[in-house]
């Protein structure tokens, strides 16, 4: 699944986004200036040159003066990659399936840790977590390469129950990666993410192109790869036009949850590039 080229490709990819990112691995220990990192520090009046995207627009609003936040730079950022191993995540393709997918963005983010000599883990849940120490270096990521090698998608998923139990391993400012299809209640993913809520969190959902557009027609037999459960029905239009406004709904309000803790949520389909998927994602 993970090939020695995948790796070398990663390499060159890190060197195009280096810059672009380096404020996303921006760790703990505090510096003696302003800088990109999580912590808010205090505001100053705008200036020209300064980056706009640094202007808050609320005290714009009181105060009809332009300002921008300053924030304090900092070091040893511990990155946490979650990733999906239910059985849900053993959909897709001959060529790819959204757990295979899923593990080379995980280990795209473990790469990025690796080389801004982070401290980094990548663990999985289904029907149990198995949790990891984060660590520094080349053998982790070995570690964590030969860990994959062998998982396989299993049981029914209990994420809430998971990410609750992994939260309370969290002991200083980390980026919390999530990966998987997110095909669970909005509700619950909200619970699911408030031990996380003073981190960086990215969410990654991770779908086929079937379950992106459901371009079937016909008479199916839908069987749920984790309760084994079956369904048969005819895909018609009508049901295509009211499945995909379903998933449309669903995925506004995952992405309007992520947004009102400070995280970003992404969908990647498996069809995509895997390295067009991780630019996008890690150049946010």
């Amino acid at each position: 699944m993970i090939e020695t080229d995948f790796l070398r490709h990663l390499h060159r990819l890190s060197l195009i986004i280096n810059k672009r990112v380096a404020s996303n691995y921006i760790g703990q220990r505090e510096s003696m200036h302003g800088g990109q990192g999580l912590i808010f520090k205090d505001h100053r009046l705008y200036a020209p040159g300064d980056d706009y995207r640094s202007i808050d627009w609320k005290v714009y609003g009181r105060t009809d003066r332009l300002h921008i936040k300053r924030r304090e730079e900092e070091r040893n950022l511990t990155v946490h990659i979650i990733l999906d191993f239910s059985n849900s995540m053993n959909f897709g393709s001959d060529q790819t399936k959204k757990h295979e997918y899923a593990a080379m963005l995980g280990i795209g983010f473990a790469y990025m840790a690796l080389k801004n000599n982070e401290r980094f883990v990548l663990s999985t849940f289904s029907d149990k977590l198995d949790r990891f120490k984060p660590r520094r270096g080349k053998r982790q990521l070995v570690t964590i390469l030969d860990y994959l090698r062998t998982k396989q998608p299993a049981g029914e998923s209990k994420f809430e129950e998971s990410l609750m139990n992994y939260a309370k391993f969290i002991d200083s400012r980390s980026m919390i990666v999530i990966i998987s299809d997110f095909l669970y209640e909005p509700e619950q993913v909200k619970r699911a993410l408030f031990g996380f809520k003073n981190n960086t969190i990215k969410l990654i959902q991770v779908l086929d192109e079937v379950e992106l557009s459901l371009d079937l027609s016909g008479e199916f037999n839908l069987k749920d790869s984790e309760t084994h459960s079956t369904l048969r029905t005819y895909i018609s239009p009508f049901l295509r036009k009211n499945y995909l406004s379903k998933l449309q709904d669903h995925n506004l309000r995952l992405k309007r949850l992520a947004e009102g803790l400070g995280a970003t949520f992404h969908t990647c389909c498996i069809e995509d590039n895997i390295f067009d998927s991780m630019f996008t994602v890690l150049r946010q």
